[in-house]
């Protein structure tokens, strides 16, 4: 039996299972207890608390810079596939992420450039998906 590290385990069980990098950046932050502390029990069980704990949080910073570097019409369909995932629309998935936009920051302050960043780019995808549905309906 081969050992894997928490933060392998993380990303190849956990992660890989998750549809979307906005959908891993959404499971991730649901994870997020009081003050910033991430708590899984199944890693906590196999890989210990600290070793969890500090897996979460790399994955977390990895996808976070993952979606900023990702370019907006990938992140447009990656909503699609993320939303249809949770079983909600597109816009009330990202309405949702809005809404709990500090959690989706691993430790960042709300003024530094990443969590800018990350607002603006929830905020475009909000507007695509509000002129998406309005050209939809223009169309009917």
């Amino acid at each position: 039996m081969t050992l894997k590290s928490a933060l392998q385990d993380l990303k190849e069980t956990t992660l890989a299972a998750v549809s979307g990098l906005l959908g891993k950046l959404v499971y991730l932050a649901s994870l997020r207890r009081a003050q910033g502390r991430y708590e899984h029990w199944g890693m906590e069980l196999v890989h210990g608390p600290e070793s969890s704990e500090r897996a979460l949080k790399t994955a977390h910073a990895e996808i976070v810079a993952g979606v900023l570097r990702t370019p907006l019409a990938s992140l447009a369909e990656d909503l699609d596939e993320s939303s249809r995932a949770a079983g909600v629309a597109a816009q009330e998935y990202v309405e949702g992420m809005r809404s709990r936009f500090a959690d989706l920051l691993p430790g960042e302050r709300l003024d530094s450039p990443a969590a800018s960043h990350l607002n603006s780019v929830l905020l475009a995808l909000s507007s695509l998906e509000k002129n998406r549905g309005r050209a939809t309906r223009s169309i009917s």
